[in-house]
């Protein structure tokens, strides 16, 4: 396990010395039946995010939930309606994609829909106003 932990470590840092992103974002563990898988992925996980944290890098989680209402609408899709839509806004050929690859682009997609579409601060239109009065053309 170890060993896995530290390629996956160095693989990642590989990537982020190539690439240079400006964001990570990691979809958080789903606690299944399985004890020892979750703990497994829970340590994949610490080495990926700490690859990111190292670099300075801004990182963000996501529950699968909100992964997949993000991009499905629906936080109970099935990971191939995830699938689905993720080769639907990526334009993606038709031909094969790994589930975890299309989970993968789902949580950047997310990440994305997340920094990009604000976050209503106001109950109303009312509230709005009152606090934008230099929008506001009369």
């Amino acid at each position: 396990m170890p060993l896995r932990l530290k390629k996956i470590y160095s693989e990642l840092q590989l990537v982020i010395d190539r690439f240079h992103p400006d964001e990570f974002a990691i979809e958080s563990a789903f606690y299944g039946r399985n004890a020892q898988s979750a703990l497994k992925l829970g340590h994949a996980r610490g080495v990926a995010i700490l690859a990111a944290v190292e670099q300075e890098i801004p990182t963000t989680e996501y529950s699968p939930r909100e992964v997949k209402k993000a991009v499905v609408g629906n936080g109970a899709a099935s990971k191939e309606q995830v699938q689905f839509m993720v080769k639907s806004l990526l334009r993606a050929p038709k031909s094969q994609m790994l589930l975890d690859t299309s989970d993968a682009l789902a949580t950047a997609i997310c990440h994305h829909h997340r920094l990009t579409s604000p976050t209503s601060k106001f109950r109303d239109w009312k509230s709005f106003i009152a606090a934008h009065q230099e929008r506001v053309k009369t």
